[in-house]
């Protein structure tokens, strides 16, 4: 469990120290925007339906600094760096690479008994991140609409 929380802070830090290419409100509105999608995810597969969870059965409060620390770090990291004005080819590979981490990120976290599955698999995830992904994308689009109209 440190190694995760570990993992956690560096993900905190790199977050931090990072070249920003989005705008404050872009940082802001976006890592809002992923924790309240992270938590909603997780009260309906893992409190509602069961499918995984972290640690054991039922809410723990280091389950919540997890998704505190972890949902924006990563979604902030992945939205900083999106190529945005590249090809959709570029774009393509990029989110497959995010995926790629993320799935051995999980896998990682699995093994440390951090989180468990009862329903859910690996497979599940490769096959959800790009969506993630992409809504991320999307949702940043929205915001920069947002802030145009102003």
């Amino acid at each position: 469990m440190m190694y995760v929380f570990l993992c956690f802070l560096i993900f905190n830090l790199v977050a931090f120290f990072a070249p920003k290419r989005l705008v404050p409100i872009e940082i802001y509105a976006t890592c809002i925007f992923a924790y309240a999608y992270g938590v909603t995810t997780d009260l309906v597969l893992d409190l509602h339906y069961n499918l995984y969870g972290y640690f054991q059965e039922g809410f723990q409060w280091l389950s919540l600094l997890a998704v505190v620390m972890y949902f924006p770090s990563i979604s902030f990291l992945f939205l900083n760096f999106f190529p945005c004005d590249r090809s959709w080819r570029r774009k393509i590979f990029y989110i497959f690479g995010w995926t790629l981490f993320s799935v051995v990120f999980e896998w990682f976290v699995v093994h440390t008994d951090f989180f468990y599955y009862n329903g859910w698999n690996l497979l599940y995830s490769a096959l959800v991140y790009p969506i993630i992904f992409l809504i991320l994308v999307s949702n940043l689009k929205l915001v920069r609409k947002i802030i145009a109209r102003k």
